[in-house]
């Protein structure tokens, strides 16, 4: 017979017995269990790049020994398993087959593609790169599609060769386009859907197009000639700078390139208009030397040389840094990802009546009725008595009259309590900065206090002093309960079973997923019961951190072995 845990009643007159629960694991994480295992996933990576390398292989002997197969393909499968030895494919049988079928009857030169797919696949088993799986299918599959069909195109426009370069899914497609739109409709396609896919793909994709353009629009302006001022900038680019270092023949200036480094490099932008010039006219007669001074000086042989020398602008120094930040503002980390969106208050569930809480006039009244009678039965006579209802709780605070000990009344908790049938009151005795004593009473029907009402309230939405603000739920005379978790550096969430630590932990986290953007949060979720933090992994493209080479589907950690690595790099950043 099984084993039962007898469990004894507060008050000792009652016992019941309760069988003790023996969890079996799901058949689901059993499976999850087994390819997660890095066994598992070796021999998985080894399996797929050993399939590649002979799909490789097949597909490559087509070319060489396709045209001596083909008349052996095309008999029955009877025929074909009893001159198998004839086949000449490097693969033998299976890979004429294969290589037929993906370079003829499938995509041509994009079955190669195919390949590749299964080469990252297999790398990404063995923990070699990092690309993401719904990636490479999503991007791969375009590739092999979209240029199968354009090789199909541009094979249908030169009629070359009898092989389908973009095989025979390439070809049907391709002739059946260009049927509709002709040549040019199939080319503004073809381009717009590279165009398209690039956009989504490829997040930088807009922003490396227009310095491509500003590129390109640089090589078509026009270059300054020799003796006009040349434009200053603050990069690091040489400028020329015509110096007649000694006299020359028919005025021919020597050509020097300086580095400007003593520019400031931290500046926003160099002025366009001011030219950094040095313009030196030597005497007509002598050479200036490096070491002349700058007045005049006798010569040698008695006459004097006249060095003129022109006025230049001043070089106009930086902005300060005050006046940078008064000019351009602070930083906005959120420009880092700016097309993220916030999640909306629509994915809250709303209740009716969550925005005030509902009254029960009889309820108060009867309860207060019972506190001043119980009082009065042990001698305690109260000047007033006033309710403050809250969504779950009522606070009734009364006023003694004078000279009656507050001990006294705390000593009556239970009599209260049991006078009001309540499961459990709080007495508050003295009220911080009140003169009144506070007992708090669960309501006989406890409102619903939803997360949409306290994260569309306007306190929370309208909050900015708070680095990390977090709502929590809602006081005793519902007003919106918030707190900084930045200035709450240890937290401890306990209570029995029920309470609702796990519904304090979700508010915590839904609090934080609606006020800061992905690049100012990163989450560290540590989960080994996986049961509290298994919906929270589809944020593993922006707000979880992990550490390299962890999976996506180990993201949230439940192996509290690897969260030795992680606690010490974050000890590494605090500490940065």
């Amino acid at each position: 017979m099984p084993r039962r845990a007898t469990h004894t009643a507060p008050n000792d007159e009652k016992t019941t017995e309760r069988p003790i629960r023996v969890e079996k694991t799901h058949v689901w994480q059993q499976v999850k269990t087994f390819f997660s295992d890095p066994r598992t996933r070796t021999i998985s990576g080894i399996v797929l790049l050993t399939i590649a390398l002979i799909l490789l292989l097949a597909c490559v002997s087509f070319f060489f020994t396709g045209t001596d197969d083909q008349s052996l393909l095309q008999m029955s499968f009877a025929e074909r398993k009893a001159h198998r030895v004839e086949i000449r494919n490097w693969i033998g049988l299976p890979g004429a087959a294969v290589s037929e079928f993906l370079l003829n009857g499938a995509f041509g030169w994009m079955a190669f593609g195919l390949i590749g797919m299964l080469v990252i696949y297999g790398l990404r088993l063995l923990h070699v790169g990092h690309i993401s799986p719904l990636r490479v299918l999503l991007c791969g599959t375009f590739g092999v599609l979209w240029g199968a069909v354009l090789l199909g195109f541009v094979q249908l426009m030169v009629s070359l060769g009898t092989f389908c370069w973009g095989g025979a899914f390439g070809q049907w497609f391709a002739t059946w386009l260009n049927s509709y739109i002709q040549p040019t409709g199939m080319i503004i396609v073809l381009a717009v859907t590279l165009v398209i896919f690039l956009i989504i793909a490829e997040k930088n994709f807009i922003p490396n197009m227009k310095h491509f353009g500003l590129w390109l629009a640089g090589l078509f302006k026009r270059k300054p000639k020799t003796g006009e001022h040349t434009e200053s900038t603050l990069s690091d680019e040489k400028q020329e700078v015509i110096l007649p270092d000694e006299p020359q023949d028919d005025e021919q200036p020597v050509d020097i390139e300086i580095q400007i480094d003593d520019l400031d490099k931290n500046s926003a932008e160099a002025p366009a208009d001011d030219d950094i010039q040095l313009t030196i006219e030597p005497a007509q007669e002598e050479e200036m030397h490096d070491s002349a001074p700058a007045e005049d000086t006798p010569a040698e042989n008695g006459d004097e040389t006249q060095i003129d020398i022109t006025d230049t602008k001043p070089v106009e120094l930086a902005d300060k840094a005050e006046d940078l930040l008064a000019k351009l503002g602070p930083y906005d980390p959120r420009k880092d990802l700016e097309y993220y969106k916030f999640p909306s208050l629509d994915l809250l569930k709303v209740y009716d009546n969550e925005t005030g809480t509902i009254i029960n006039k009889d309820e108060q009244n009867a309860n207060a009725k019972r506190i001043v009678e119980t009082l009065r039965n042990f001698g305690i006579e109260i000047d007033s008595i006033k309710a403050t209802i809250g969504p779950t709780v009522t606070l009734y605070e009364i006023v003694p009259k004078a000279g009656i000990k507050i001990s006294k009344i705390q000593s009556l908790e239970n009599d209260i309590m049991m006078s009001l049938a309540a499961t459990g009151i709080r007495m508050i005795a003295p009220m911080p900065g009140k003169g009144t004593v506070g007992i708090e009473v669960p309501n006989e029907k406890p409102q619903t206090v939803s997360m949409h009402s306290v994260i569309a309230s306007k306190r929370f939405q309208e909050e900015h002093k708070m680095r990390l603000p977090i709502a929590i739920g809602r006081t005793i005379t519902n007003e919106v309960f918030m707190f900084d978790l930045a200035k709450t550096p240890h937290l401890l969430v306990a209570g029995a079973t029920g309470q609702g630590k796990s519904v304090a932990i979700n508010a915590i986290l839904t609090s934080l997923l609606y006020k800061k953007h992905p690049a100012e949060l990163k989450l560290v979720l540590v989960d080994p019961k996986m049961v509290e933090f298994s919906p929270y992994k589809e944020l593993y493209r922006h707000y979880l951190a992990a550490m390299p080479d962890v999976e996506e589907q180990d993201i949230i950690i439940t192996d509290c072995e690897k969260v030795i690595n992680t606690l010490n790099s974050l000890v590494i950043e605090m500490e940065n």
